[in-house]
């Protein structure tokens, strides 16, 4: 296991961004969490297997329909553990 820090900028948010996220990490059994930030980004913490975490991460660079996903960052920080996946609304 681990965890990963995503950012993805572009236009991410007012578009389900953060839902869809969630819903993908449901489907790969990931738990952590996603939210907006001030900058028109979205910042995702997520824990799980290396293969379930590139999934996501191959799904950051599209997201849903009506996003445009300009660049994905990603980093390992050291291990979080979470009970689900949750959105952080401010």
């Amino acid at each position: 296991m681990q965890t990963m820090w995503i950012k993805v900028t572009g236009k991410v948010q007012g578009v389900f961004f953060r839902q869809s996220a969630q819903d993908r990490a449901y489907d790969l059994n990931i738990k952590g969490t996603v939210r907006n930030c001030d900058d028109d980004s979205v910042e995702i913490i997520a824990t799980g297997s290396k293969e379930q975490l590139d999934e996501l991460i191959s799904w950051c660079g599209q997201g849903p329909p009506g996003a445009r996903v300009i660049n994905v960052t990603a980093q390992e920080v050291s291990l979080q553990q979470f009970n689900n996946f949750s959105i952080i609304r401010h």
